[in-house]
């Protein structure tokens, strides 16, 4: 102990000099508050040698007071510059490119984990917009995602290595980084070419090759959230080998996650193969614990509902005191949920779940542009409308506001759905945890208006 504890006294580290200057500076206080307090040693080291120095200057003695705070105020500053300073080194050599910002720094992310605990429950490419915006207003974050991908790059490394399907946890994961863009951009790099590496992104080889290092594919998870810095934490919902299978409008069964999308045929219900399958633990704790929890955005049958299959997630949802919110697509799914209203989404996951699963439902008010929604009819898919009687007779709350973007297509907006969600939670955090909660985030309430 000894020992570790000198080798903060090697020469070259830069922070030697500043530890001296802070323990100078306790010394100076100490003192200080000697003199102040009237102790006799100090008194006579003063009366003898400080005293001295007014006689020199012509002016009276004061005693004890003016030189004992003198010597107390000359210690604060010590302290002051001397722990200063040693931050800066330290801040020097890990955070380099942010020295400037130290003091922002540390109140942003003292700020961020203290906010509401948040849990984000779905898959797909909706919730990584969500997850984006969130990380700007809590660090409390838990995404618990589906584990049911079989297509594309996912599909390939789950059928030739066996393991979970990491597409869904990849995006997750990227979304919530914190590390340089460059990392970010490298994990969502896609090959293009390449005898077996076509079409594969770097993150699912990634994730696969460490999934072979540790064992484990939650350990492979995790490790992965080191390297990217991660904003809270990515879990799967299952560690199980689920396939989820749909039984259509018209009586047929179709099985495989992107066979159903390919479908394009109205769903009647949805199911897992097996049925019983394990939730990961920390995925019940992370529901448990949470001061809000949400569901979505994301495909209604593929991302959102296969969470809900799996048993003991809906139980633990339920038994929650959070408030629960779903974030309602802003467009349908052509045959999945081809003229689908708010109130059919919200009543699909009530029909796979329980009725009194959730609280509120968030859905967009904004206008679409008329030349956008063109291209989506064209293709099948059309604005959801919103029957806000309709889910209010489902037992639910709701939530309206401006949280689309529109370019090329019509998305979420990642900020504006973020503080929305936001919003609602806070209500809730602070409606649970009265004034204690009240001080601790009032500061935010600026930031969530939408």
């Amino acid at each position: 102990m000894v020992k570790r504890a000198l080798k903060w006294l090697y020469p070259g580290i830069g922070i030697k000099r500043w530890l001296i200057l802070a323990a100078a500076g306790l010394l100076l206080i100490a003192i200080g508050g000697g003199l102040l307090w009237g102790w006799q040693l100090l008194n006579f080291i003063e009366g003898r040698l400080l005293v001295a120095l007014y006689v020199l200057a012509g002016k009276s003695y004061p005693r004890a007071i003016s030189s004992g705070l003198l010597f107390f105020i000359l210690g604060l500053v010590c302290v002051s510059y001397g722990v200063r300073g040693a931050v800066r080194a330290m801040i020097r050599v890990f955070l380099p490119e942010q020295e400037e910002q130290l003091v922002d720094l540390l109140y942003e992310r003292n700020l961020l984990a203290r906010a509401p605990r948040l849990v984000v429950i779905g898959g797909g490419t909706g919730m990584p917009v969500l997850l984006r915006g969130l990380k700007e207003l809590t660090s409390n974050l838990t995404a618990i995602v589906t584990v049911a991908d079989d297509g594309g790059s996912s599909g390939r490394l789950r059928g030739e290595l066996g393991i979970l399907p990491p597409g869904d946890i990849r995006n997750c994961l990227t979304a919530l980084a914190t590390t340089e863009p460059l990392l970010e951009q490298l994990f969502q790099h896609r090959f293009n070419s390449g005898s077996g590496l076509d079409g594969h992104s770097f993150g699912n080889l990634f994730i696969a090759a460490m999934s072979e290092i540790t064992g484990d594919f939650e350990a492979a998870v995790k490790e992965s959230s080191k390297v990217l810095a991660v904003r809270g934490r990515v879990l799967p919902v299952t560690l199980d080998n689920v396939m989820l299978c749909a039984e259509l409008a018209d009586g047929s069964t179709v099985c495989g996650e992107s066979n159903i999308t390919a479908a394009q045929a109205v769903v009647k219900r949805v199911f897992t193969v097996p049925a019983e399958i394990s939730p990961l633990p920390e995925a019940l704790a992370a529901i448990e614990e949470a001061d809000a929890i949400v569901l979505g955005p994301g495909s209604l049958y593929t991302s959102v509902i296969p969470n809900l299959l799996v048993p003991g997630i809906t139980e633990a949802i339920a038994a929650s005191r959070a408030r629960k919110i779903y974030v309602c697509n802003v467009m349908t799914q052509p045959g999945e949920t081809t003229g689908y209203t708010a109130a059919d989404h919200l009543k699909a996951i009530l029909d796979h779940s329980r009725p009194d699963l959730l609280d509120c439902v968030l859905v967009n008010t904004a206008p679409i542009d008329p030349e956008i929604l063109a291209r989506y009819e064209a293709e099948g898919a059309a604005a959801v409308s919103v029957d806000t009687e309709a889910l209010k007779q489902l037992g639910v709350s709701v939530a309206i506001g401006d949280i689309i973007s529109q370019e090329d297509f019509v998305r979420h907006d990642s900020q504006r759905l973020a503080r929305a969600v936001f919003r609602l939670a806070l209500r809730s955090t602070l409606r649970q945890g009265g004034r204690r909660f009240k001080k601790r985030y009032l500061i935010r309430m600026k930031d969530v208006e939408l």
